[in-house]
């Protein structure tokens, strides 16, 4: 996929309140400062399409973003350790579930996670509730960059292994860095098959 044209079209607390649900939808989550709005900026092309930030919790709405004028990335508040009142938090938390349970042209859920860790307990449980609902996800390890290959493969592994452990299949995976570009390629193409499968 080429990215043509990316343009902001709304940003908001309340999933009622998003573009009408005609153009098929794609959303990007996890741990606060995981490197979200780095990657989204990579994969459209854009250097301040999400505002970056160097502490966590910088993304406080659901952002939603046209593509090409035929799909909307969604950028999601990220969840974790945002050092947000406990009000706050709890009310983002609603929302975002809201979101993802309720929004019918949401078609993937991006989770990303942070390459350099070993699975975080957040990380796990918001992975198991998209399970549990039933809401089609894939894994996207970030700053990979960071590693040197062996100790990238190391991480991963661990991972997958946690993962089967309580899953019977992963979901898709992909390894990306925002400095690199790699994965860009990998997660465009994704987005497009699924769009060519869909009607809306």
């Amino acid at each position: 996929m080429i990215i043509k044209k990316s343009i902001f079209v709304v940003s908001n607390t309340n999933g009622s309140l998003c573009p009408p649900p005609k153009l098929p939808e794609y959303a990007f989550t996890g741990r606060s400062n995981v490197g979200k709005s780095s990657l989204i900026n990579m994969l459209v092309g854009s250097k301040k399409l999400a505002k970056t930030s160097g502490y966590p919790g910088k993304t406080q709405l659901i952002n939603h973003f046209l593509i090409n004028d035929n799909w909307y990335l969604v950028d999601l508040p990220g969840y974790g350790y945002a050092k947000i009142s406990k009000d706050k938090r709890r009310f983002w938390s609603k929302s975002i579930q809201n979101y993802i349970l309720k929004r019918e042209n949401l078609l993937c859920l991006f989770v990303l996670i942070d390459s350099r860790h070993t699975m975080q307990k957040n990380d796990s449980v918001f992975m198991e509730w998209l399970g549990k609902n039933k809401i089609p996800f894939t894994m996207v390890f970030t700053k990979m960059d960071k590693l040197s290959n062996s100790q990238l493969n190391k991480n991963i592994l661990a991972y997958k292994k946690e993962m089967l452990a309580k899953w019977e299949a992963l979901p898709d995976i992909f390894i990306t860095s925002a400095t690199t570009k790699t994965g860009r390629e990998e997660i465009l193409n994704f987005i497009e098959n699924i769009n060519k499968s869909v009607k809306f």
